[in-house]
């Protein structure tokens, strides 16, 4: 960016680049804080400072890629003690953070109630940075679950967006700042949306894997988990964990759009990918999540062996990167 300054070829990096907060004014996300970031090559994304920096609305070159429910942005701490109130508030997006005490469904553990889903996609973000630095666009915040006499841990988030690329990617330090061990779920929710979603993509995965339909109905659709229907009047979700065994990788392509993306992430800390494809007309979405768990709820992650300890001030780092790219 300084070199085509200094050569004269630009007075402003404005000119290739968007980087600016402003505050929703209308709607359901009245009040909410949006940093706006686009690259030299046309990757643009929402991030949302008070949904825990996580991403709602993007495109690529001008197409929408990212997925956005119904409900469109939620408004700051959209989230309720009712079991079925999340459908009635999740905006989907580019990534929407689940966890980070429970993910998958409302359910109560020893006593304590986790709304589905968890808490932190409801935890404004603070100490947030926004700058441009050595060709990239870094954005940083802090994001904490607290509670007293309880639980307590912070997340220090940072995305970074390289100036005349097309990824995004997420990187979380996840510490447990309490003298006792907690344990922890997390899950990267996603979305992916028409028309980069339609019947002529395809998702590619490492064959060296093994595929977990979640439900019986899932189970039915083994072996065309990645190829993709028209939209469907009233069709039902299926989930798949798909559980790599050396590539922690995704790649979807829709060449009538001539445009494919590739997700990659910390297979150490985020081992299973849940698969989420919804061919449901109005709900039409794939959802790719790299995750630490098989999305229970923290008491039956508990009972199945499954649920994962952060020890007391000792902290684990996870990482997801969304890239875009034109194919012919």
């Amino acid at each position: 960016m300084n070199d085509l300054i200094r050569k004269g070829y630009i007075g402003n990096p404005s000119q290739l680049v968007t980087l600016r907060r402003i505050v929703s004014d209308e709607g359901k996300s009245k009040g909410c804080g949006i940093i706006e970031a686009e690259t030299a090559n046309g990757l643009r994304v929402d991030i949302l400072a008070d949904a825990g920096l996580d991403i709602g609305h993007a495109r690529y070159k001008g197409m929408p890629v990212s997925w956005m429910s119904k409900n469109g942005y939620d408004g700051p701490a959209a989230i309720s003690p009712y079991e079925t109130e999340f459908v009635n508030t999740f905006p989907g997006g580019l990534l929407y953070t689940c966890g980070l005490r429970s993910a998958g469904p409302a359910n109560r553990d020893g006593g304590e109630w986790h709304p589905l889903h968890g808490r932190y996609h409801s935890l404004p973000a603070e100490r947030i940075s926004a700058e441009l630095k050595d060709d990239e666009i870094i954005i940083k915040g802090v994001v904490r679950e607290t509670a007293l006499f309880g639980h307590c841990l912070e997340v220090k988030r940072e995305i970074r967006m390289p100036v005349f690329g097309s990824s995004i990617s997420v990187k979380d330090v996840i510490t447990n700042m309490s003298p006792k061990d907690e344990e922890i779920m997390t899950i990267y929710h996603c979305n992916f949306g028409y028309p980069l979603l339609s019947e002529n993509a395809r998702l590619i995965l490492p064959q060296d894997r093994d595929t977990i339909p979640r439900t019986d109905f899932a189970r039915t659709a083994l072996g065309r988990e990645c190829g993709f229907d028209k939209p469907i009047d009233g069709e039902e979700e299926r989930v798949f964990f798909q559980i790599m065994k050396s590539e922690f990788c995704a790649r979807l392509e829709n060449r009538s759009v001539k445009t494919a993306m590739t997700i990659t992430w910390s297979g150490d800390t985020l081992p299973i990918l849940s698969q989420w494809r919804s061919m449901g007309s109005g709900d039409y979405v794939l959802g790719l999540e790299p995750t630490n768990c098989y999305i229970m709820g923290r008491h039956d992650e508990r009972e199945n062996g499954t649920l994962r300890i952060l020890p007391a001030y000792e902290s684990v780092t996870h990482e997801v990167t969304i890239s875009f790219e034109t194919v012919e």
